[in-house]
């Protein structure tokens, strides 16, 4: 489908944080990312994409600033820089790869990387390893950009979170790597003692069993166990609604299990009935509520306490994952 693009003139700035800025053109909710588009200011005129927002997608109720036309052509590359994100698109755009600034080492050692399907997992998962220091790999098949996660700002800001590395196509990290294996590596040079991996906000999806973001799960398990790591899977479980499709354990889930190909931990939480056919190590998660107490936990509208099971089995793999730490 073509791109939706509008002009208009930006009316609002309503929120400025790092990478990302939350404003109205012409009254309209929209995002912009300044580090790809330069900054914005009320009166700019400029292209917004409108199509999320017209297509009615739950994700996408906002516009997204694609060209600032008053104060944003012309902008220079980052310094350095001389390898093209998001290649012969029409956003494409020079990035200094962090792989091109650090030797990686050949192996990671065991470290743990938790491997998650929705970006919802990320904070109670990072509840579950404070006190250790924690990378963030976001993978391609959720919003491309991490700066558009409040999580992500979250997390950080209560030491959480150490870095957050961008993955191609993923854009606008901490630094930015080509793939899971480079990212994975970089984490484990940077000091790194766990890694979560999974996608950004929202989560492109077909309605198959296969065709959904959620299997970069998969793809960064399977990196982890190639490099000598430890993969432990964060199930996708809900008791929140027995007509949910993703009710008790996610087909998400046991669709990323089936392309595992090395040994995989799939954590599970301790009072809640183990599935069929699937082999899970129990974890005694008791306590997950206080210590996720001032986190932002939202999963498809739901908190955890329409949902505790969600968020309990993510607390789950990342009080696994401690246990290999050493």
């Amino acid at each position: 489908m073509p791109l939706s693009l509008r002009w208009g003139t930006v009316t609002a700035v309503a929120e400025r944080h790092d990478r990302l800025v939350r404003l109205e053109v012409d009254g309209d909710p929209c995002i912009a990312y300044p580090g790809l588009t330069g900054d914005v200011a009320v009166g700019d005129v400029v292209l917004v994409n409108t199509q999320a927002r017209d297509l009615g997608l739950g994700s996408g109720g906002f516009d997204v600033l694609y060209v600032n036309l008053t104060r944003g052509l012309r902008l220079s590359a980052a310094q350095g820089a001389h390898v093209i994100s998001q290649p012969y698109a029409p956003g494409q755009h020079t990035v200094r790869f962090a792989e091109e600034d650090v030797a990686l080492q050949s192996g990671l050692d065991g470290m743990p990387v938790v491997c998650c399907s929705l970006h919802s997992q990320l904070a109670p998962v990072a509840a579950a390893l404070a006190g250790l220091r924690v990378a963030y790999l976001q993978l391609g098949g959720g919003a491309l950009p991490v700066s558009l996660s409040d999580v992500v700002r979250a997390l950080r800001g209560r030491g959480l979170l150490e870095v957050a590395v961008a993955v191609a196509p993923c854009v606008e990290g901490d630094v930015q790597c080509v793939t899971p294996a480079s990212a994975l590596l970089t984490a484990a040079v940077r000091g790194a003692q766990v890694v979560v991996a999974g996608i950004g906000p929202g989560i492109v999806g077909t309605g198959t069993r296969y065709g959904h973001g959620g299997l970069a799960a998969a793809e960064a398990a399977n990196a982890a166990c190639a490099l000598g790591g430890t993969a432990v899977l964060a199930p996708r479980v809900s008791h929140a609604d027995e007509r949910e499709r993703h009710q008790g354990l996610s087909h998400h889930t046991r669709a990323a299990l089936e392309l595992c190909l090395g040994n995989v931990h799939v954590a599970w939480p301790s009072g809640l009935d183990v599935p069929e056919g699937i082999v899970v190590e129990t974890v005694d998660v008791a306590g997950w509520q206080e210590a996720c107490a001032a986190l932002p936990l939202l999963h498809m509208g739901r908190g955890p306490e329409h949902d505790p099971w969600f968020f309990a089995a993510a607390f789950a793999a990342g009080l696994l994952a401690r246990r290999f730490t050493g």
